[in-house]
């Protein structure tokens, strides 16, 4: 028998693959190299048929690994041997799969012709996109497009890792109903019921893509003239769903975010969130913890979204009257509403929340005299053809470029393996930035800590995807309040003494920097007794 020298509880991380994953891993490669094949325009049998077998070999090697890897370890924390895997400790694999993903969305995104995007005959598909010929026409009655690809691709990279994710965390009854959450959003919300209703649309009737789960400001052509139009011009679906658009951003969200924190869209609906906690998921430990880092988010995630702010308003009021007579709606009541109702949620926020923000505050203001000021150029530069004496066209596409597609896309999924799983969401998502607002000054949302039964393992602290340093909190005993917590659970799920709880509570005594729980220190009776 073997000694074992190390003290590790876990013991030593597998030194390779077992059989059972060796075969997932074959299988898998099998659907890897019938797309490759495709891509390079080798043609094998019916288009429908290849396209089966490929993505059922995706979908079979995956689950077919998970269970070689978690089928007969016990229930409990699965994160053990992470750094010793070259994949997920950025080692020669990591860097392959990191430049791999990249090199994948640049192309996607940028040289679609490359993947035979309309380079047949009579701009028909060839290549990979006309592989996927088949599965568009059953779905929307359509020729497949490079998003169409990027669709089918990304629900079955959410739907397979999904199941390895509750293979993984069998012993977790919310991280069960999360993940199975996502999967359900992205496969039927944002994939399946847009592609039907693409058969909806004619000659005559013409309703834009919808994915019924994306709002404004992550959906940043949400208001668009061409969209809008195309909403109105659909008549009573159009209009419904043009009205649940605005309904979304001013009501239901801020009402979700208030009962559940930011929880309920970035890790239960959210495609990106989904697609981080599912294929991400053995890259989450990656996401750093300095106070550079933490800096860096706040700068940049909020600079995106006063950005959003500005730019939406400005493409909105680039393409309204001036005529009260003829519009309600004019550009100047435009940007006077605007103007009030953020001038409102400062004030308020000023008024009722100042001390909670501390210093940031001032931060804020910034941020909002930046939003004002554009307000007022706009009001007196912007014309129907140009914002801020640029046309309105050119900026919008600009913003789509360098944040929807290189920030979203390109660096938010393919790196991963290099930075982790929520770059995106950490740094640049403006969703993520309105709902970590609410969630932190008026949700009733926390983590919950015992910091008497803390041993300071940094389980918690080294699997938040977030980069927050949640040992700091658990160890004080002091309830977890950040903007940045998508409310994922994973530190509670691999806290080996159960000291973090995600509650619900009413907002008094939800942020409790002086009200500590060390050991005996206070009594622990008389706070409960208080809730």
């Amino acid at each position: 028998m073997a000694l074992e020298n190390n003290m590790a509880l876990t013991g030593q991380p597998p030194k390779s693959l077992n059989t059972k994953q060796k075969i997932g891993v074959v299988i898998g490669m099998v659907g890897l190299l019938i797309l490759l094949l495709a891509t390079f325009n080798v043609e094998l049998f019916s288009n429908g048929l290849v396209l089966t077998i490929a993505l059922s070999a995706l979908m079979i090697g995956i689950i077919v690994f998970s269970k070689g890897a978690y089928d007969h370890k016990l229930e409990g924390i699965k994160n053990d041997g992470v750094w010793f895997k070259s994949i997920s400790s950025r080692g020669v694999l990591g860097w392959v799969a990191g430049v791999a993903l990249t090199g994948f969305y640049i192309i996607l995104y940028f040289y679609a012709d490359l993947l035979g995007l309309g380079q047949g005959v009579d701009g028909a598909n060839t290549g990979l996109i006309r592989l996927f010929d088949p599965l568009s026409y059953l779905l929307s009655g359509n020729p497949a497009s490079q998003w169409f690809v990027y669709g089918v691709l990304y629900t079955i990279a959410i739907l397979g890792f999904g199941i390895k994710f509750l293979m993984k965390y069998k012993h977790n009854k919310y991280e069960q109903l999360r993940t199975v959450s996502v999967m359900f959003f992205q496969t039927a919300f944002a994939f399946l019921i847009p592609e039907l209703m693409a058969r909806l649309n004619s000659d005559t009737f013409s309703l834009p893509y919808n994915d019924l789960k994306n709002m404004w400001p992550l959906n940043y052509y949400a208001f668009d003239q061409w969209r809008v139009d195309q909403f109105i011009n659909a008549e009573t679906i159009g209009i419904f769903f043009l009205v649940l658009s605005v309904a979304m951003v001013f009501l239901v969200s801020p009402w979700l975010t208030y009962k559940y924190g930011k929880r309920w869209y970035c890790s239960w609906v959210c495609g990106c969130g989904g697609l981080a906690e599912t294929a991400g998921d053995s890259f989450r430990h990656l996401s750093s913890k300095k106070l550079s880092a933490w800096k860096i988010e706040r700068w940049l995630i909020h600079t995106v979204l006063v950005f959003s702010v500005i730019m939406t308003t400005a493409v909105i009021h680039s393409y309204l009257g001036t005529d009260t007579s003829k519009y309600w709606l004019t550009k100047s009541n435009f940007l006077i509403s605007v103007g009030t109702f953020l001038t409102g949620i400062f004030a308020l926020t000023m008024i009722y929340k100042r001390q909670e923000l501390g210093k940031h505050a001032r931060y804020g203001a910034i941020g909002f005299l930046i939003v004002i000021a554009s307000l007022f150029v706009m009001h007196y530069t912007g014309t129907t053809e140009r914002i801020f004496f640029f046309k309105a066209g050119a900026m919008r596409s600009a913003y789509g470029l360098y944040i929807g597609s290189i920030f979203s896309g390109v660096v938010g999924t393919g790196f991963y393996p290099i930075l982790g799983n929520r770059v995106w969401c950490r740094f640049g998502c403006p969703m993520a930035a309105i709902l970590g607002f609410q969630q932190r000054m008026f949700s009733k949302f926390r983590i919950t800590t015992n910091g008497g039964q803390c041993i300071s393992c940094g389980n918690c602290s080294t699997y938040c995807e977030m980069g927050i340093d949640v040992r700091a909190y658990a160890q004080k005993g002091e309830n977890i309040v950040r903007s940045s917590c998508v409310g994922c659970g994973v530190c509670s799920a691999v806290c080996p003494r159960g000291v973090l709880k995600l509650e619900n509570d009413s907002l008094k005594g939800r942020i409790n920097p002086n009200d500590i729980l060390l050991g005996n220190d206070v009594d622990l009776m008389t706070l409960v007794n208080q809730k």
